[in-house]
């Protein structure tokens, strides 16, 4: 099943200064992932021009349906950084209800999770 990988391509690191970077870190971020992701099987990438977590940026968030969502923020948009979200997303990918055991976690995701959503409840449910 695919899990989605969405980016914020607005964010701004603390560091960010507007008299020496032309574009925002969520942009080179999103460069970073989409190259990372571009070969690997059950994992698509998308842009959005917000995730509301600006004192946490860079954030991307890994969803699919049905399954658990997650936002991870304060990443530095480094190829080292792009690499561990994709390969959370690939676990993300490959597991029943999106929980990936913590011993899974590549080591540059840890201490970077924010917050964590239910699935939508099914609408046969309703």
């Amino acid at each position: 099943m695919t899990s989605w990988i969405t980016i914020c391509d607005t964010c701004k690191t603390p560091d960010w200064d507007e008299a020496t970077q032309s574009r925002p870190h969520g942009q080179d971020m999103a460069d970073l992932i989409e190259a990372a992701a571009a070969a690997r099987e059950g994992v698509r990438t998308r842009r959005v021009s917000c995730l509301m977590g600006c004192s946490h940026g860079c954030n991307v968030a890994v969803q699919g349906a049905g399954k658990l969502a997650y936002t991870l923020g304060k990443f530095d948009p480094t190829p080292e950084a792009a690499e561990a979200i994709v390969d959370y997303a690939c676990l993300h990918a490959q597991s029943t209800n999106g929980q990936v055991p913590y011993k899974q976690w590549p080591q540059g995701v840890k201490g970077h999770f924010v917050t964590r959503h239910p699935p939508l409840p099914d609408t046969a449910e309703e």
